[in-house]
């Protein structure tokens, strides 16, 4: 896939965010706690969901359930853009064997033809695209689901605003262009690491350094505030010569951040100065969670294909996923 249809995907997110405003799902059953089984670019979802949910809600990205799914009986949402991803088909069959709620969410393959055995409600998304890339097609249709479920109030205003941001952010030579092209400088021979915090910015962190790694070609990593600094703010020194020159930081900010972590941003800073190249931040935009979620991501989005660029990579290639795939299939 060359670049600009990666570009040109990654574009699409308000158009898909406006697609789920406008979608209905089928009844779900009544939610007082969620689990959310996927992986990869469907995972993803799950991590920002749970940052605006009203019930408890664990993202599982693993084989089968976590060990205390069937006490709690919550509703299993199966996130897979392919329909055939074996961990998420994992866990949709441990909650069907545990005789738990599950809701699927995904473009087709297996799951979907499980979806349709079972009765299960699905969100039946639109295929064609990176699932990577489909960001707004998987949360979208997550959150109606979850809506349904009475786990959050009806996303569609929300869905609008962080539609509205991300079109925004995207326009040719506009700020989020500019910013992340500042950005991908920065970062130009060091390994990026993506510094967020609890809440809104852990997820977007994550979603940056996996967006960095498939669409770049690139190392990256993410830690959180305040957890980063009980331990990490430590591991720096011994080899701080080497880091100081190969490593940049960016920080994700929250518009709605706790006064608390405003203050550790700016102490970890001074304090890592000489340990590695804090290349800038980002802040968080909009008024909703979601846009937020949204606004800070785009960035990301961004930023992944101007290092894709630098680097003379192809945003829409993974090989080492697919090989690892092949070598699966081959020991099934």
């Amino acid at each position: 896939m060359p670049a600009s249809d990666m570009a040109q995907q990654a574009a699409g997110l308000g158009a898909q965010l406006r697609w789920a405003a406008e979608l209905e799902v089928e009844p779900v059953a009544p939610a007082a706690s969620v689990i959310v089984a996927g992986m990869g670019g469907s995972g993803i979802s799950g991590d920002f969901a749970a940052a605006t949910a009203a019930v408890p809600l664990t993202v599982h990205k693993g084989y089968g359930l976590p060990p205390w799914a069937i006490s709690t009986v919550p509703l299993v949402c199966v996130v897979s853009h392919s329909g055939n991803t074996e961990e998420s088909l994992s866990a949709a069959m441990d909650a069907f064997a545990a005789g738990l709620p599950v809701g699927v969410v995904t473009s087709g393959g297996e799951l979907a033809a499980l979806a349709a055995a079972n009765g299960w409600p699905t969100a039946t998304v639109p295929g064609g695209l990176a699932p990577r890339a489909s960001l707004g097609y998987l949360l979208g249709g997550l959150l109606r689901m979850l809506a349904a479920a009475g786990a959050i109030p009806d996303p569609g205003a929300d869905l609008i605003e962080a539609a509205d941001l991300a079109d925004e952010l995207h326009q040719a030579a506009g700020a989020g262009h500019a910013l992340a092209a500042d950005l991908a400088e920065g970062l130009d021979g060091r390994i990026a690491i993506l510094y967020g915090s609890t809440g809104i910015t852990a997820a977007v962190a994550q979603r940056w350094k996996t967006q960095i790694n498939e669409n770049a070609k690139w190392p990256a990593w993410w830690s959180t505030l305040p957890e980063l600094d009980h331990n990490e703010i430590e591991g720096w020194a011994a080899l701080s010569q080497l880091t100081s020159a190969r490593v940049g930081i960016i920080a994700l900010r929250d518009v709605g951040e706790h006064p608390s972590l405003a203050r550790r941003f700016g102490f970890t800073e001074g304090l890592l100065d000489d340990d590695a190249e804090w290349v800038g931040e980002v802040w968080t935009q909009g008024e909703s969670k979601l846009a937020r979620l949204i606004s800070a991501s785009v960035i990301g989005d961004l930023v992944s294909l101007e290092l894709a660029a630098r680097a003379g990579q192809d945003p829409g290639r993974v090989p080492k996923i697919e090989q690892l795939k092949q070598l699966l299939s081959q020991e099934a």
